[in-house]
């Protein structure tokens, strides 16, 4: 017996290395669960479902007892929403949705993930719903046709009962949320049978879910083990962080515009450098923005047009109707931008016309600043010579001859107009530069007027 205890022993020690936690040798972990915690905060969008579905599968590789997703969103991009929902259901580990800090929400697609979890709560003092489906320009609502208005509710609503059920919530309550954009505190969530219950904080719910068995999207139950769990934060990686930025519609509208600008003063300001490179950078960034949000191309047709109203203004006295006309493109450009049509999520009118004036602006001064210096004489070069003033070293004769002129403390070869000859010393002032020759004329002096 005593040779048996032995070898089980050393078994165990052998075999705990192997698999990274301490066992027993009646093959029992000694190793607290672990849970993984995301947070979705702001507007969803690509990089935030990015980072999403990646703690999801992170959880599942470590083998976590559970993913708590933490909520606090007005809502954000259908298209990132139904991503973050589609790897909440294939997840492996059970999830776990929770609206807080208080004074939260969990609205519109954030009123989708959090029924989307295997067990859902709210902490006191958030609400939750208002999902209904619209069609929005820069976060105002605007009229559809009522078949496509009917088309959209019902797609929503299916999406939402097709999970919802599963997980036991109360469907008909829930579709009032999109078909009536219903809201609800917390209170009336739980009773009304839209979440599994309260919690204060995140570590009153892993209290509270401890021992709890859950339904998971396959019909299987599963009992959770979460009360002396270990909570493993997953940050967004700094890429992750910068990326969510710009692909914020305000920021990629700004970059957009800060490009355009920066690559128009270049070219119309060539070897200024510092323009050019921003401009560059900044579009750079902005075709990335554009390659994740669903950019409305008639938006950007309007932005094109606007400028073109902005060098139009530049170059015709419109007093100011073409660029009156560029603004108002502009700004309807930057509502119409961002094309979201389940969730909302486009520019903000603030930020439209905060940025369309000065814009505006810059472009008319910098077209201004070209044409003028179209009339501008020319300071460098031979043809700056052109109107100066000299005098004659080598005598321009006979007529058709030629001779040397100083001009600008330079020598140059000289010749007059056809049938005229002048003597050295006589002044002159160039009439035109034909190569290395200079064509020039005399300077009379001034005729006194007799009274």
């Amino acid at each position: 017996m005593q040779r048996g205890a032995l070898v089980s022993g050393l078994l165990a020690a052998a075999v705990a290395p192997a698999t990274g936690r301490a066992v027993e040798p009646n093959g029992a972990s000694s190793a607290s669960p672990t849970v993984v915690e995301l947070n979705i905060q702001g507007e969803i969008e690509p990089v935030l479902a990015e980072y999403i579905t990646g703690g999801i599968e992170q959880a599942a590789r470590e083998h976590a007892a559970l993913v708590l997703i933490t909520i606090n969103t007005p809502g954000g991009l259908d298209t990132s929403m139904r991503s973050i929902i589609q790897a909440m259901l294939r997840s492996s580990v059970p999830v776990a949705t929770y609206v807080y800090p208080s004074g939260g929400r969990a609205a519109s697609a954030g009123f989708f993930i959090l029924l989307a979890g295997d067990v859902d709560a709210m902490s006191p003092g958030t609400e939750t719903g208002a999902a209904s489906p619209i069609l929005e320009i820069g976060g105002q609502p605007v009229r559809v046709d009522a078949t496509l208005n009917k088309k959209i509710l019902n797609d929503a609503s299916a999406f939402l009962r097709s999970y919802a059920i599963k997980r036991g919530r109360n469907v008909d309550l829930a579709v009032t949320a999109v078909t009536e954009a219903k809201a609800f505190s917390d209170k009336e969530a739980l009773d009304g049978g839209l979440i599994d219950l309260t919690a204060s904080s995140p570590k009153d719910l892993l209290a509270k879910l401890d021992g709890r068995t859950i339904l998971r999207i396959d019909g299987s139950s599963e009992k959770l083990a979460t009360a002396h769990a270990t909570v493993h934060v997953v940050e967004m990686t700094p890429r992750e962080k910068f990326l969510s930025r710009i692909v914020q519609p305000d920021v990629f509208f700004v970059l957009l515009l800060v490009g355009v600008l920066g690559l128009y003063a270049e070219f119309t300001h060539p070897g200024m450098f510092a323009p050019g490179v921003v401009g560059g950078i900044a579009l750079l960034l902005a075709l990335f923005a554009m390659h994740l949000l669903p950019v409305n191309f008639a938006g950007l047709l309007l932005i094109l047009a606007a400028l073109i109203l902005f060098v139009l203004e530049a170059k015709f006295p419109t007093h100011g109707v073409l660029g009156a006309g560029g603004v108002a493109a502009l700004v309807l450009g930057a509502l119409m931008l961002i094309r979201s049509p389940l969730t909302g999520g486009g520019v903000s009118p603030a930020v439209a016309l905060g940025v369309a004036i000065p814009a505006a602006v810059i472009v008319v001064i910098l077209m201004r600043l070209v044409l003028r210096s179209r009339a501008w004489k020319q300071t460098t070069g031979r043809e700056e010579l052109a109107g100066e003033e000299g005098e004659i070293t080598a005598a321009i004769g006979p007529p058709g001859g030629a001779g040397m002129v100083r001009v600008h403390g330079e020598l140059w070869r000289a010749v007059a107009a056809p049938g005229a000859s002048l003597a050295a010393g006589t002044r002159v002032r160039v009439r035109q530069v034909d190569g290395l020759t200079l064509e020039v004329e005399e300077v009379r002096p001034p005729q006194a007027v007799s009274s």
